[in-house]
């Protein structure tokens, strides 16, 4: 019997595989890792620092306690060259693997500007646990640290290392902190609190090269500003990892493109996760990640299910300054309304006929999520 392959070790292909078990499948059961196929999860590792856990302690089991505990056979270091899936075959370091059905559970990677100057190889990024291992051993000797990026990952990054005593300065072109998730006076509210912890803002502005100085490293914004820190961090976002998917002849668009039970455009080929675009929609977030590996579970061993997500709010995990956000589709027509000072806002977003159809809550409003969600339209 060939196995069913799922192709990374990340919070999702593990999912997918404990919860295969939990269906009672005991089949041959193949794990797939370009890395060593430690356990962590991922959203951990922009609040990490403030809680003193550093890249060991993240890591909750190993890959051989994975395999075990998942009657599976690991293969890690190993890296997946190509798939034919008129053969259900993979080719993993030049041996071919056959497959029953294949997961493609292969995360996402981060956007990488297109830096100058002789400073920009040296920016660092952090989307998985041997980034972080690399970006606190950097941190040792720094006392200020860059944050390209202004969004979820880089607020979050930015108030980890301010509570930890870290100066951070915060560099983009947004207008506001978060502000594809969040209406104006939500995400001023975070720039205050952060601000108020010693955050520098250059916002609706941009670097250009980035430089090497003495120790550390400067930069000179669009608007003219130089930057100087010791250190700098990109955290602008992270696209679907989709290369070996368009290789292997899957379709797809922003993400690995399938439909509601996750079937890829290639019989008994799935995908969940970050780098899946499921019936239109990638949520790279943890609820809708869970969702899906437990409905392809069930579908693996026979009951096809729908992935069906309910109202999913987004915990952003900026601490000095709490947010619960529920955004509305992008580009949804429509307009926020919000009330509130800077000690927490409650924001509403209606469409044009007056229907709420998303909300963000912040700071000391945060425990009113639940009476929101009863507000919502049903799905």
């Amino acid at each position: 019997m060939n196995p069913i392959i799922i192709v990374g070790t990340g919070l999702a292909g593990y999912s997918v595989a404990k919860e295969l078990r939990k269906n009672g499948y005991d089949g041959p059961l193949t794990m797939v890792t370009a890395d060593d196929g430690q356990f962590y999860s991922k959203p951990l590792l922009s609040s990490a620092l403030a809680k003193g856990q550093n890249a060991e302690s993240l890591a909750t089991s190993t890959g051989d306690e994975m395999a075990n505990t998942l009657n599976a056979t690991l293969l890690n270091h190993s890296v997946v060259e190509s798939i034919d899936t008129d053969a259900h075959t993979l080719t993993i370091d030049g041996k071919r693997h056959q497959y029953n059905q294949l997961v493609l559970a292969i995360g996402a990677s981060p956007i990488r500007l297109p830096f100058k100057g002789d400073g920009a190889n040296d920016v660092l990024t952090v989307n998985n646990l041997m980034d972080y291992a690399q970006f606190r051993n950097q941190l040792e000797n720094t006392k200020c640290v860059g944050v390209i990026g202004p969004g979820l990952i880089g607020s979050e990054f930015a108030n980890d290392m301010l509570k930890s005593g870290y100066k951070v300065e915060l560099i983009g072109p947004d207008k506001w902190p978060i502000s594809t998730l969040l209406p104006e006076q939500a995400g001023r509210c975070l720039q205050k609190s952060l601000s108020d912890a010693g955050a520098i803002w250059h916002l609706e502005t941009f670097n250009g090269s980035i430089d090497k100085s003495g120790s550390g490293f400067r930069t000179e914004l669009q608007n003219g500003s130089i930057v100087e820190v010791d250190l700098f961090l990109s955290a602008v976002g992270v696209k679907p990892e989709i290369t070996l998917a368009k290789a292997s002849g899957l379709q797809v668009n922003r993400g690995i493109v399938t439909d509601e039970f996750l079937n890829c455009s290639a019989k008994d080929v799935f995908a969940l996760g970050d780098c899946a675009e499921v019936a239109g929609k990638n949520l790279p977030y943890v609820a809708p990640l869970m969702i899906a590996a437990r409905a392809l579970a069930k579908t693996l061993t026979g009951a096809q299910t729908r992935v069906i997500y309910p109202y999913m709010p987004v915990v952003i995990k900026t601490t000095l300054h709490s947010i619960v956000t529920l955004p509305p589709a992008p580009g949804s027509p429509g307009a926020w309304q919000v009330d509130g000072n800077d000690d927490g806002v409650v924001g509403r977003f209606f469409s044009p006929d007056d229907i709420m159809s998303g909300f963000c809550l912040t700071g000391n409003k945060i425990s009113q999520k639940a009476s929101l969600l009863k507000e919502m339209p049903a799905l």
